[in-house]
């Protein structure tokens, strides 16, 4: 996020307006938590991981109370408009402060799920992957010194794409996902036909959205008599230095968002499609959010 966010602050900038930051996300805005932002200030961000904003949940903002004491702090802050960086439910936040207070509007995907509509990649999806590779590269060799099968869980929620493209990357022997169903019993006969062949170990991988790992490793060792263990990665894959890919998309984003703000667009989010960064609404993503999951499971189903 961090690159999104200078890119954001610098395009700003140079296109004559003045910034400022809100910190702790909604919560943050919720108590007017907003400070003037120069090219200094995010300098020397761009390698570093999470976000210089910081960011915090703010549920009431689903209700009128909430949004209230928002409008409030909007008539305080004096803004001509926003970039946004999150994901799904950011958005929502922002559609409101569009449509309700009139506030000018632009989007950025950030999410390691890589599950938002309208776009192919969202920011720290790479990041994410390239983390849970590294790690999944390392569990391996314990597996194959020790002859184990390692149940390995990664973040994912209700979007696979992580888990399958971990799993393609470093040959994982079984990747489970949310999108299509798994037969534990179909899994173990595949394992068990891998060591009859001369395997000596194997690494599932598995989408917290589809199962948690500690299931899948008891229900394992329940049918199969091999060393079993279980590694959870969790919040491991959200953290680090942006890869280069992250790096390029979000500075990308963070530009694109901006130009098309101070030109007076609003509403939209920037995303890639193909090579090109391309616009959705705010305001009409249930269609492409189901596209987009359509999408998923067939490329998927074609992988498997």
């Amino acid at each position: 996020m961090n690159a999104a966010v200078r890119a954001v602050v610098r395009t700003a900038l140079t296109g004559g307006a003045e910034v400022v930051g809100i910190q702790r996300g909604w919560l943050g805005l919720s108590e007017a938590d907003a400070k003037p932002m120069t090219s200094r200030d995010v300098a020397g961000i761009l390698h570093t991981g999470g976000t210089v904003l910081r960011t915090f949940r703010y549920p009431d903002f689903t209700g009128a109370a909430g949004q209230e004491k928002v409008g409030r702090a909007l008539k305080k802050l004096k803004l001509d408009g926003m970039v946004i960086i999150g994901g799904d439910g950011s958005f929502r936040g922002g559609a409101v402060l569009d449509q309700k207070f009139d506030l000018p509007v632009m989007g950025v995907p950030a999410t390691i799920d890589n599950d938002i509509p309208g776009t192919d990649f969202s920011i720290g999806f790479d990041t994410a992957l390239n983390i849970a590779v590294d790690a999944v590269d390392k569990i391996r060799d314990t597996a194959s010194s020790h002859g184990r099968i390692f149940v390995i869980e990664v973040m994912g929620r209700s979007c696979g794409l992580l888990a399958m493209e971990a799993g393609l990357s470093t040959g994982a022997e079984e990747v489970i996902v949310p999108e299509i169903p798994f037969d534990l019993d179909a899994i173990c006969q595949r394992i068990e036909g891998g060591y009859d062949r001369g395997k000596q170990h194997a690494v599932i991988l598995v989408a917290e959205g589809a199962a948690k790992a500690p299931y899948i490793e008891y229900e394992l060792k329940s049918r199969l008599k091999r060393s079993i263990r279980m590694v959870v990665l969790g919040h491991v894959q959200r953290g680090g230095s942006p890869s280069a890919s992250d790096r390029m998309l979000a500075t990308r984003f963070g530009v694109a968002a901006t130009q098309m703000l101070l030109a007076g667009e609003r509403g939209k989010m920037v995303g890639m499609v193909g090579s090109r960064v391309k616009t959705t609404a705010l305001g009409s993503r249930s269609d492409a959010a189901r596209k987009q999951v359509l999408a998923h499971q067939e490329m998927l189903r074609l992988l498997t």
